[in-house]
């Protein structure tokens, strides 16, 4: 069974955690160079996110935000579990539990920097009384 109930709550976690990152100004300064515009494509639930990264702008849905130039496709749990410090990325990438297209190198470049977003993901689960997503 899937840890989330439905799209709204895969926005609000984890799309939650990049508004978080999107809140630390160090963190935007070294994203914005990237020129990385990601769209992530969960399912299980169904669920788009589109992270501007050059202009710190977050979308939700499927047919908002600019078009991405790298894209992300897993399930709402492999992302949780990403977001938990569970998933290491090319691993996941190269056991297909996460496809990707367009140049992955350049999000791999970013990727340590998502790091610094673990603590804060765990605690909000935590201050929400979600147990069931931090024990996925």
């Amino acid at each position: 069974m899937a840890a989330f109930q439905n799209e709204a709550e895969v926005y609000e976690y984890l799309g939650g955690v990049f508004r978080m990152g999107m809140e630390d100004a160090a963190l935007v300064e070294k994203l914005k160079p990237s020129g990385v515009v990601l769209r992530i494509t969960y399912t299980d639930p169904d669920a788009v996110l589109t992270v501007d990264m050059p202009n710190s702008e977050i979308f939700e849905g499927p047919d908002r935000g600019p078009q991405p130039n790298v894209e992300l496709f897993m399930t709402a749990d492999t992302g949780n579990r990403f977001w938990l410090g569970k998933v290491v990325l090319p691993v996941a990438l190269a056991k297909g539990h996460v496809r990707a297209k367009g140049p992955v190198a350049t999000l791999l470049k970013v990727l340590p920097l998502a790091k610094g977003l673990f603590g804060p993901y765990r605690a909000s689960l935590e201050e929400k009384g979600r147990s069931d997503l931090l024990n996925a």
